[in-house]
């Protein structure tokens, strides 16, 4: 006998949250399932340790390299352990306050590995679910690409943040090999530079952020990742990977020769893999393309009408992203499509802005110019320097470039790409002017604090028609 719920989730991070309470604000009674930790990835293992950490990072660096002459670098001793050990309990405590806190009356969790037995019906460690509802927002995790050798060797994941697992990384290694070029690449990479790890990164395309980024975007990092010391190689395949005695070597051809690198440490970030392979979900009859997203409408509904996924697991489907603000939003309107006695609410992906949390932040909303070219927008594009913004000079921190693409015959904004300082603060201008289809001159007629990093907008803006060069301070 099944215990029977209104809704059934799959799932208990973010998406699976917001679906629940949703719910419970319905009068609904609600369950969700976890394997690994309830919260699923940002609190226990992604957003949440990640950022910790990285701040503590960017402390560390800048106590030790000054950027204003007349300011002397002043020693910061870690104590890696201890720092570890604070980013576990921040996890703890807001896992409790925003995750366990809420779970009670028709809210209840069940854990263990869940998979379908039929279209209303889930297992969990042998006890079964039914829900009149049914939602799938299982996430997703780190991809392990197929290295020779890898399986042999003590590596390490995105997953090395995690609390009270036995993965979590609490020793600092001396040097780290980063497998891949994607955003956890910049962010970890990054960070462990600073703490003092000898980072090198193995990219294979020619570049960082080679894919879904502006080109001027990688090629910024890029330099100031190399210019703060971080070992960037590009065009590198890694073939095999073994264990030689207290080191790691990876063996790889790197423009076309072989190459040996090694390290005491190996970081794979590679991308992630979306949790739809181990839930069984043929015997539900829902449809799950090539890439293993799960197809869904704009009302997040299935192929099966009483199922819904948000989050992770529909990928790029209905133009989301993998994101966890993504997944949160998703979670609140798939449970309220599935109650709905009339009209359902549409979802809208049309603007996500995301950051990449390096120093300096990188942080993009809407299309880059080859996405909108590929749109058959005839695309006014421009990038400029963060070195013509006064904010910037003013701080002596003018590392980064903004970029802005537009149409060219009606002037609307269809997308901004930042490097720069705070980048993840300034996006969201350019996000909710987007929202509401702003066009170049809206930015350029927008009163800005002077001085703000939020001027670049402007001043990005003002280049389609001055040179930015010659602009007195707050001029247009």
């Amino acid at each position: 006998m099944a215990d029977h719920f209104d809704l059934v989730i799959l799932g208990s991070g973010s998406t699976a949250f917001a679906a629940a309470l949703a719910a419970q604000g319905l009068g609904k009674t609600a369950v969700m399932t976890e394997e690994r930790t309830i919260g699923g990835t940002c609190v226990n293992r992604g957003c949440l340790p990640s950022k910790n950490l990285i701040e503590a990072a960017k402390l560390l660096h800048d106590a030790r390299h000054p950027r204003y002459p007349g300011l002397s670098p002043c020693p910061m001793e870690l104590d890696f352990a201890a720092l570890v050990a604070q980013k576990d309990q921040v996890v703890h405590e807001y896992r409790k306050k925003k995750y366990e806190s809420l779970v009670d009356g028709r809210l209840r969790i069940e854990t263990g590995h869940v998979r379908f037995v039929d279209p209303h019906t889930v297992e969990v460690d042998g006890k079964r679910l039914y829900g009149d509802k049914v939602l799938i927002a299982t996430g997703s995790r780190p991809v392990v690409p197929e290295i020779d050798g890898l399986d042999q060797v003590p590596y390490l994941t995105s997953d090395l943040l995690t609390v009270d697992e036995e993965v979590e990384l609490t020793d600092l290694p001396k040097s780290m090999l980063i497998v891949g070029g994607g955003y956890i690449t910049l962010e970890l990479g990054q960070m462990f530079h600073r703490f003092g790890s000898a980072v090198t990164i193995l990219e294979r395309s020619h570049q960082l952020l080679a894919h879904g980024y502006e080109p001027e975007v990688g090629q910024a990092i890029g330099q100031i990742f190399s210019d703060e010391g971080i070992q960037v190689i590009t065009n590198a395949v890694v073939r095999s990977i073994r264990q030689d005695r207290q080191e790691i070597v990876a063996t790889g051809s790197v423009g076309g020769t072989q190459q040996e690198f090694r390290t005491e440490r190996v970081l794979v970030a590679t991308g992630r893999r979306l949790n739809t392979d181990s839930i069984a979900i043929e015997r539900a009859g829902v449809s799950v393309n090539k890439r293993g997203e799960i197809e869904v409408d704009e009302f997040l509904r299935t192929t099966v009408p009483h199922i819904f996924a948000g989050g992770d697991v529909i990928g790029r489907q209905v133009g989301s992203q993998l994101a966890t603000p993504v997944g949160s939003q998703d979670g609140g309107i798939a449970a309220t499509n599935a109650f709905a006695n009339g009209e359902m609410r549409s979802i809208d992906h049309r603007v996500i802005p995301r950051c990449i949390f390096s120093d300096p932040q990188v942080a993009v909303v809407g299309m880059t110019e080859e996405e909108a070219i590929a749109a058959g927008h005839q695309c006014w594009c421009n990038t400029i320097p963060m070195s013509l913004v006064p904010r910037a000079g003013a701080i002596r921190d003018t590392r980064g470039i903004i970029k802005m693409v537009a149409n060219a015959n009606t002037d609307e904004v269809l997308g901004v790409s930042i490097v720069g300082p705070n980048a993840g603060e300034v996006i969201h201008e350019a996000a909710m002017a987007m929202r509401f289809h702003a066009k170049i001159r809206d930015f350029i007629d927008l009163l800005h604090v002077y001085p703000t990093m939020a001027e670049a907008l402007k001043i990005v803006a003002i280049s389609r028609f001055k040179d930015p060069t010659k602009l007195s301070c707050c001029a247009e």
